[in-house]
């Protein structure tokens, strides 16, 4: 498993933590999303192999999510 800790920005509310953490949560190989309104982040512990970065990314984003690079 690996750690991934991804900047986000529009995220404010309980709704914005349900809509990234189910769509994170419907990839395959996720073990934990983590929302973190006040820090702009979300940290996920998942495999590489099943779901790389690149698509988790692509996810938050489908949601309506800036990822801060």
């Amino acid at each position: 498993m690996e750690k991934l800790i991804i900047k986000v920005d529009g995220m404010s509310c309980e709704h914005c933590v349900k809509a990234v953490t189910n769509a994170v949560n419907a990839l395959p190989g996720i073990e934990s999303v983590e929302v973190d309104l006040k820090a702009g982040t979300v940290t996920v512990e998942h495999d590489p192999a099943q779901s790389p970065a690149d698509k988790i990314k692509f996810e938050i984003e489908e949601q309506g999510y800036d990822i801060v690079s």
